[in-house]
């Protein structure tokens, strides 16, 4: 009988090291990938997490065993995977990765050529299935290891966003939390006329500072008191590959990631208008109003990285955004970035003349949210179908494109159930008026906690 690998989650692989990831079960996932894929050629990095590289070692020699050659990049964010995936046109990538996990932890993201995501529904359980029954065939010939260095050619894309010369001479602190954007960020310095404050800039995997996940509120303290203390333009924070980033104003306030998706979503259509934006369906209204105003069309596109980036190769859209701090380029291969987004912002920042608060402040009192609220329920699926046999008489429209979402007129709310916990995750915004906002979350929070 297999032994089920527990590692294997919805999009990606994450598992406690050694019970739950090891070396040998990375072995068998590099074996299984080879079958399911059918690669030639497959590009492999690591991040900052101690087991990384033994991780990848295994996983890279499954590969080999399999007769796959391996371009190896070394240490890395999940987005520079992405990048080598497409700019050197190979035919797969793994990040062994384990993001904003805890310090025991590890993991690996997959794509396959032209970086196209593998997840539950696109060939990861297949992977799974064969690395359980870890039953491989004998290769006539391996394959073998070769180094790969991309990191010029990454930076010069990044740089492609953004007229460089542009660009004013901005404070910016950026906080790493000891994850990999610290190396990124000292590559691209000499291109740029920033003056970066640098907070947990070095790589640690011991994580001295803490995990690096900006979502805690905890975490963002030394952020903030650090844009206070230089005076900064703003301050962006990632996680540990990077390929989430987050933003503080020039106050020290932290943005919610909604609003940034409606910047960059400016940003592109100021460019060129027509262009399709696809965005999720937690909070939208902001989204859809801004596109809209710039003559581009506004998509909605179920929760998650698999199903933006499907749907945004359907709508050949420029950009998606979802308000946990994920952004995709249509130029980037439709991936997500933690890097070009800041890019973007600053070059807002510098065109308009405008800090960012007031950047956002006016979006803010346009379309006032309550942010995800995430409340323990026993019975999920049963709370929500209270809340909509509630609401039902009064909403004028239904949409269940991700949970369920309804909307009044004046205020709208989307209540979706977790995919691994009984959890339900709550958001609720309105037009022009907070006090509405506030008074129906209330109302929402007291149905749900029955």
């Amino acid at each position: 009988m297999p032994t089920e690998l527990t590692c294997f989650k919805a999009y990606d692989i994450r598992g406690r090291v050694p019970d739950e990831l090891n070396a040998d079960i990375a072995y068998a996932i590099g074996r299984a990938y080879a079958e399911v894929v059918k690669p030639k050629k497959v590009v492999v990095g690591h991040d900052i997490r101690l087991t990384s590289q033994e991780i990848k070692a295994a996983v890279s020699q499954g590969l080999m065993d399999a007769g796959v050659d391996v371009y190896d990049i070394g240490q890395c964010g999940t987005e520079e995977i992405y990048f080598a995936t497409f700019h050197a046109e190979m035919d797969g990538g793994i990040a062994v990765t384990a993001s904003h996990n805890p310090k025991d932890y590890n993991g690996m993201k997959f794509v396959r050529e032209g970086s196209k995501p593998i997840s539950g529904d696109t060939g990861l359980f297949d992977i799974k299935q064969l690395a359980e029954e870890n039953n491989f065939p004998e290769v006539a010939s391996k394959g073998q290891l070769f180094p790969l260095d991309s990191a010029q050619a990454y930076i010069e894309h990044l740089l492609s966003y953004v007229d460089a010369a542009a660009l004013k001479p901005l404070k910016v602190v950026v906080n790493a939390g000891n994850g990999g954007a610290g190396a990124v960020i000292d590559r691209i310095e000499s291109k740029l006329p920033f003056d970066f404050i640098k907070l947990h800039h070095e790589p640690d995997g011991h994580f001295p500072n803490g995990v690096p996940n900006p979502l805690l509120v905890e975490n963002r303290q030394i952020t903030i008191d650090a844009v206070k203390e230089h005076n900064a333009d703003l301050g962006i924070a990632w996680d540990g590959d990077f390929d989430r980033c987050f933003f503080f104003d020039e106050n020290g306030e932290f943005i919610e990631g909604y609003y940034v998706v409606g910047l960059l979503a400016e940003a592109f259509l100021l460019g060129s208008s027509g262009e399709k934006i696809v965005h999720d369906p937690r909070l939208t209204w902001n989204t859809i109003d801004i596109v809209e105003s710039n003559g581009g069309a506004a998509v909605e596109s179920k929760t998650g990285h698999a199903f933006i980036k499907e749907r945004m190769r359907l709508e050949n859209a420029v950009y998606g955004g979802e308000m946990s701090a994920h952004h995709y380029f249509r130029d980037f291969a439709y991936c997500d970035s933690g890097m070009i987004p800041w890019l973007l912002v600053t070059q807002l920042i510098s065109n308009r003349g405008q800090t960012l608060s007031s950047m956002v402040a006016e979006r803010m009192q346009a379309f006032p949210c309550s942010g995800e609220i995430n409340r323990k329920i026993e019975d999920p699926a049963a709370a929500i179908a209270n809340v909509e046999a509630h609401f039902a008489a009064e909403a004028k429209t239904v949409e269940r494109v991700d949970g369920l979402s309804m909307s009044f007129g004046e205020w709208r709310f989307n209540l979706r159930m977790s995919n691994t916990e009984p959890v339900v995750r709550l958001n609720v915004e309105s037009a022009q008026n907070p006090s509405l906002m506030n008074e129906k979350t209330e109302l929402l929070l007291s149905m749900l906690n029955g």
